[in-house]
């Protein structure tokens, strides 16, 4: 490609910039953008950041800070966003970068002096309103952190029912059940007709706990008003379905659509729960129909997906998976779309079909790097996934998951030592994590003889997470192989009882083997094996219990 046109396809949307004297500059863009080609990301941004240091064009320290934020280097976003404010200081969506990316950094203290900068400048909203808009932002961040945060820019607004009511979301949002109850209360007591905190109230009462109280709450809003908010009564529904009322919920959105048909947030709620009653025709036509509408797109293409899927209508699915390229639900349609493509046989267009989309969404190009090493994995191409997962560590050295994903290939490849050394590394890092406790202890159990160590481990997981089906077969292994084997049997059937799964399974027929229980261990694999036919896990269990 032209040194010129490739300039162009940098800055294109970004607006022209007129340092056309400034070489070097116009040399690292040049530079990035070629490191971006090749899904070298932190050499792209490296180059992007030296382009910014050196240009005094704003529209470069915008650009760079954008390819920063999306790729996720978040220390080199936060320079180049203070740059990019610092050559167009009345820039809103400038000052928001510095003050989101000093939140995600953890720096609550900067996060806070430039969120309360963007809450004062000049706009048609009061302060205390603006917080509201916050909240979509704030939501996308550490929700301890967040929360923590939106506490504190309320300070100034103690009267204001739209304070109270962004502080009772983040709370909430949090886990912070019992602030987010007090905050929608201060709410309602300062406008009660307004209906959104009473809606808060109700959901932090279910998410406490109080089942029946919240859906007694959320039946007054509705019942007591002779003409209901239609927002109570979609409220009302999804606390229904949560404790599995579902026909119930369905009544309550079949009002809202007889007297609001067009009303797209009922129509999206009528489809999952005909989805959920597995009416799967009707909810087709449902998520056709809302479709139609423009509204709620990526959430319809998804479960259009999960219905042709469903259906065994491969291609299909893998057409409307494809195009969910946005929200929560994203990575999760590339990775089925890919393994669609990959169980059909075309492993190659599995592949390509995860490093495309990365290409062209950065804010999943590190998801979809990794989602290669683990199709790869799968594959038996361990050399060629190592080398990814090198890659996305390098990029994600602060995410806990992907130690992990490296560690469990080298056990695969059986680098038994390396593994565990990264395991320990992980429970080093992140020492009350229930994860990677467990992954280490249950490596140490499975394959060394360091078997107290292991027990210690997982005991230690269980009390973080006492009720983990994995953990408790964890729990269940290292018993079996301290030669507890009643004790291991009982924890390893808890587990199986909660988790479906050809390993748990595995496990108790050993343990039975072990026994002298041949009967039941027998009757426990043919059952697994109907289940899991292609296990090799039960094959080679077989291979040891019942040698032909």
């Amino acid at each position: 490609m032209l040194v010129g046109a490739l300039l162009w396809l940098v800055l294109a949307g970004h607006g022209a910039w007129a340092a056309e004297d400034d070489e070097n500059s116009g040399s690292h863009l040049l530079d990035a953008e070629l490191a971006l080609q090749h899904d070298r990301y932190r050499e792209a941004v490296a180059e992007f950041r030296k382009a910014a240091e050196l240009s005094d064009d704003p529209e470069v320290a915008q650009r760079a800070t954008r390819v920063a934020y999306s790729y996720g280097f978040n220390e080199d976003a936060l320079f180049l966003a203070r740059r990019w404010l610092q050559l167009e200081p009345e820039s809103d969506e400038a000052l928001l970068y510095v003050a989101q990316l000093y939140l995600r950094t953890g720096d609550l203290r900067n996060a806070r002096r430039n969120f309360q900068r963007l809450l004062k400048r000049e706009d048609d909203s009061e302060p205390d309103e603006r917080l509201l808009a916050l909240i979509p932002f704030l939501s996308q961040e550490d929700p301890g952190d967040a929360y923590e945060l939106m506490r504190q820019l309320a300070r100034s607004y103690r009267d204001s029912a739209s304070a109270h009511y962004a502080v009772a979301v983040m709370a909430l949002q949090a886990g912070e059940t019992g602030a987010a109850i007090e905050r929608a209360k201060e709410a309602i007591d300062i406008d009660p007709e307004w209906i959104k905190p009473h809606l808060v109230y109700a959901r932090s009462l279910l998410l406490s706990g109080d089942d029946e109280g919240a859906i007694d709450y959320a039946s007054r809003l509705v019942g007591d008003d002779p003409d209901p908010d239609p927002e109570a009564r979609l409220e009302l529904a999804i606390m229904l379905l949560s404790v599995g009322r579902d026909d119930d919920a369905l009544s309550q959105v079949n009002q809202v659509m007889l007297e609001q048909p067009a009303r797209t947030d009922a129509l999206r709620l009528m489809a999952i729960i005909n989805f959920r009653l597995d009416h799967l025709d009707v909810a087709r036509d449902d998520f056709e129909d809302l479709l139609q509408t423009g509204h709620y797109t990526m959430d319809a293409l998804y479960y259009l997906g999960r219905i042709a899927d469903r259906k065994s209508e491969h291609d299909l699915a893998v057409r409307y998976y494809s195009q969910v390229t946005r929200g929560s639900n994203a990575v999760m349609s590339q990775r089925r779309a890919s393994g669609i493509l990959a169980q059909q046989g075309d492993t190659e267009e599995a592949l390509q079909h995860l490093q495309s989309f990365g290409e062209m969404h950065p804010s999943h190009a590190v998801d979809m790097l990794q989602a290669q090493a683990q199709l790869l994995a799968s594959l038996d191409r361990y050399p060629e996934a190592l080398e990814i997962y090198d890659r996305v560590i390098e990029y994600r050295p602060d995410t806990e998951g992907v130690h992990l994903g490296r560690a469990e290939l080298l056990v695969r490849m059986d680098r038994i030592d390396e593994a565990i050394e990264q395991y320990r590394q992980a429970v080093d890092r992140w020492p009350d994590s229930a994860m990677s406790l467990n992954a280490l202890g249950y490596t140490l159990a499975d394959r060394t003889d360091q078997y107290k160590e292991a027990a210690r481990l997982i005991e230690k997981a269980l009390k973080i997470d006492p009720e983990s089906a994995a953990i408790i077969d964890s729990w269940g292994w290292v018993l079996y192989k301290l030669g507890r084997y009643e004790e291991a049997l009982a924890e390893l059937e808890r587990a199986y009882a909660s988790l479906r799964d050809p390993e748990v399974a595995a496990h108790i027929v050993e343990v039975l083997w072990k026994l002298e229980r041949l009967e039941e261990a027998q009757s426990v694999l043919e059952e697994a094996e109907l289940l899991f036919p292609d296990s090799e896990l039960l094959i080679n269990v077989r291979e040891l219990v019942f040698p032909e």
